[in-house]
């Protein structure tokens, strides 16, 4: 019986090393990256998702369409709705991202998505894949970038996690063996890696940044975090021409270190698989002030999805909160998108606005309660501020004192 069960694991296993080993074949015929300069109309999808989701990311999307608002009368941008993204719809096809919905997104050049529910073993819903790994993998978002800024404690971190491999690539393809052996899978690609830690040092290079940490576990996890740990080596000294250090951690004491005041604004640029790239960045997050507060973005060379760092909250839905819930996360995540798609000027006026609302001024403070601001009054408060013609000099009277 034990070697039935063995050769149907190798089975198993066989199927997800072909599958890898395709995609390695991709990745070495990557296309270029898009211009959007060069793109006539910028279609952007507005996703609501799950939760949450949907009140945020209206909010969000209001505040996007204000500061895009004169290209997208002159018709260079295009806002869409991108329906169907919701785990009602996604059980009901028992698909991670139904095929229509997939084949909207693809139609899009980038995705503004609220949070959607990713089920758990023990959950209602069936266990299906997550849709934004899945949209990650369809998409090909290879890149998670998460910036971390927090002025009084001289905090100005950006975070870039590797998206499309590590433990979550194939998270749903694990299997048990036997009755008492479980067995899940971590992928890295040489192509992988060197794309995601080319892009922290490019960024350090272009923002004048002189310091790219990467985060691994490679003294124990030695063959996948090895292979991170031996490109961004690698990659590293190609930039030394350019005054950029590089220095590698492992993700437990990093995690100490970002709590320790006297240590903690010295990084930077940090670059990291998966996996630790999810733990570390919400840590992050926390610091700045919540998950709440942290937008991110996924990037490819086609496509690229906006995004909130945390997810769907169904206890605040459950509890009748919703309306309360932090639209803050989604509206860094649309400012994001903005500087993306080549409009600087507008993501740092709805930026600039935020800050002042959150860390300034605070006349209406979002509580996730009654006693505070429903995410629709928060919204019409950065509006406000954005439509104000003296933002600057007040961002500097408020915030650079």
């Amino acid at each position: 019986m034990l070697e039935l069960e063995i050769d149907a694991a190798l089975e198993q296993f066989k199927s997800i090393l072909v599958g890898q080993l395709e995609r390695v074949d991709q990745l070495k015929n990557e296309n270029v990256r898009i211009d959007f300069m060069q793109v006539p109309c910028i279609r952007i999808g507005v996703c609501g998702g799950d939760g949450i989701g949907p009140i945020i990311s209206s909010v969000a999307q209001r505040i996007l369409s204000e500061a895009l608002k004169e290209y997208v009368s002159s018709g260079k941008v295009e806002i869409v709705d991108v329906e169907g993204l919701t785990i009602e719809n996604r059980v009901a096809e028992m698909k991670a991202i139904p095929d229509k919905v997939l084949a909207n997104l693809k139609d899009c050049h980038v995705i503004l998505k609220g949070p959607t529910t990713t089920p758990q073993k023990g959950d209602a819903w069936p266990n299906i894949e997550s849709a934004n790994v899945a949209m990650r993998k369809e998409l090909d978002l290879f890149a998670n970038v998460r910036p971390v800024k927090k002025i009084g404690d001289r905090i100005d971190w950006i975070f870039f996690r590797e998206n499309t491999e590590g433990e979550y690539i194939v998270g749903s393809q694990g299997f048990d063996v036997t009755s008492d052996l479980s067995v899940d899978f971590k992928i890295t690609t040489e192509q992988g890696s060197e794309r995601i830690i080319r892009m922290a040092f490019e960024y350090a290079r272009l923002n004048n940044k002189q310091r790219v940490t990467v985060v691994t576990k490679s003294n124990v996890v030695k063959t996948t975090d090895g292979r991170f740990s031996s490109v961004a080596k690698r990659i590293a000294q190609e930039y030394v021409q350019y005054g950029i250090t590089s220095d590698e951690w492992y993700i437990d004491i990093m995690t100490a270190k970002l709590l320790d005041p006297e240590r903690r604004h010295q990084f930077e640029v940090l670059v990291m698989p998966n996996l630790y790239g999810d733990i570390i960045t919400d840590e992050a997050a926390q610091i700045q002030g919540g998950v709440g507060t942290a937008g991110s973005a996924n990037l490819g060379n086609k496509w690229a999805m906006f995004e909130a760092v945390h997810g769907s909250a169904p206890r605040m839905i459950l509890e009748g909160r919703g309306q309360y819930a932090d639209p803050a996360s989604m509206i860094k995540a649309a400012a994001m998108l903005a500087r993306h798609i080549g409009f600087p000027e507008a993501a740092e006026r709805i930026e600039k606005a935020l800050e002042i609302c959150v860390s300034g001024e605070r006349r209406l403070v979002i509580t996730g309660r009654p006693d505070g601001a429903t995410a629709s009054e928060f919204g019409e408060y950065i509006l406000e501020w954005m439509n104000r013609c003296s933002l600057d000099q007040d961002y500097d009277r408020y915030l650079l004192q």
